[in-house]
């Protein structure tokens, strides 16, 4: 069992110390009820403006997810917090229609998702993604999914149908091919064999679908750039995008207490290689270099990533091949982190079926948070 740990929260003014070994981490489900669901992004390193995150925190639990910190926006933790302390956004499904229902609705293409994955387990009960997405297909509007979860494969009817009408494209995210190395990494991610088999069954259902190689760590999965590509080729992916690792703000400190405990011979050498792809940091996050790297060694890993993805016609960017870019703006690529979150402190609360309210069957957060 895991045990309670998480960096000092910069939005708190205390931070506790455990005398004793901490408790173990257990899971708690909050119910919010959203003021809205669409995230407006404006960042220039990405190309989209909308996203959709059904859900908070995530049970995936991997090391370097650079959404860690927006749970610390809540009064949690980035470590264990965010894996644990889940929310779920009960009226997401109501929240989208009314949203496209808009006349100032352009139609333009919502990205599922960005500070969460919106196929975690949880999904397999709440259904909230399912239901987006049915709504997404009802008013014809387009939807890009960046997923690490085999669930994906229950809506592959859905998916298919969207296809057919060239309002979707998924995107599978594996950044490792040795099952080992991805479980120290990603604990509780499906393995890389489910997430490929998960696109195959997509490919052969029709639904446009790519692979996601990020993020690349330098020193710990770049060699393994061919063999991911190889394979996503092979289950049917048509196009490939990466991404280096990013460390922002509390992510540094639970990503290398994760590299130091799982692989204490790796982690210098790990640590030397961030820096020489980040100018002698371990993040860099200015907007136009952050979702890039520099140097010779980040080049090295460029030139891999080209020569693998010309060997199998992997170039084309994401949305090219399928008609979402024609009714949007730009290609569908990497997970936005969110917008317009307000730092607060949250209710804690935790009803006896797992979910936490208030009693009026709300979450007990007194703010908007999207």
């Amino acid at each position: 069992m895991k045990r309670i740990s998480n960096p000092p929260n910069p939005y708190v003014s205390q931070y506790h110390e455990w005398l004793e070994e901490p408790p173990a981490a257990a899971p708690e489900v909050y119910v919010e009820r959203a003021r809205s669901i669409l995230s407006e992004n404006d960042s220039p390193d990405l190309s989209f403006r909308w996203s959709c995150n059904p859900y908070r925190g995530c049970q995936h639990a991997c090391a370097y997810c650079y959404a860690r910190p927006t749970h610390e926006y809540l009064g949690f933790g980035a470590g264990t917090d965010f894996e644990t302390r889940l929310i779920v956004k009960e009226n997401a499904p109501e929240l989208l229609r009314k949203a496209f229902s808009s006349r100032r609705w352009q139609r333009e293409r919502v990205a599922f998702s960005g500070v969460t994955d919106c196929y975690q387990p949880l999904e397999a009960v709440w259904e909230l993604t399912r239901r987006c997405l049915e709504v997404c297909r009802e008013f014809r509007n387009p939807a890009c999914i960046v997923t690490k979860s085999y669930l994906i494969r229950r809506d592959v009817e859905l998916l298919a149908a969207m296809a057919a009408e060239g309002h979707v494209h998924v995107c599978m995210s594996i950044a490792f091919a040795d099952a080992k190395l991805c479980k120290l990494i990603e604990p509780q991610a499906p393995s890389p064999e489910r997430r490929f088999e998960a696109m195959r069954i997509l490919a052969e259902a029709g639904v446009p679908v790519g692979v996601m190689l990020a993020p690349v760590i330098p020193g710990l999965n770049d060699t393994e750039i061919p063999a991911v590509l190889d394979r996503a080729a092979e289950c049917g992916a048509t196009t490939a995008q990466f991404t280096p690792l990013r460390l922002p703000g509390s992510v540094e400190a639970v990503f290398l207490e994760r590299l130091d405990e799982a692989m204490p011979l790796r982690s210098q050498r790990v640590r030397s290689r961030i820096r020489d792809i980040r100018g002698g940091e371990l993040n860099d996050s200015r907007f136009n270099s952050r979702m890039t790297g520099q140097g010779q060694y980040w080049q090295a890993i460029e030139q891999l990533f080209e020569i693998a993805c010309r060997k199998h016609g992997l170039n084309e960017p994401p949305c090219e091949s399928d008609a979402v870019c024609r009714s949007a703006a730009g290609p569908c690529e990497r997970p936005s982190r969110g917008a317009g979150i307000l730092p607060a402190s949250a209710g804690r609360d935790v009803h006896p079926a797992g979910r936490s309210t208030r009693g009026d069957g709300q979450m007990s957060l007194p703010f908007m948070l999207e």
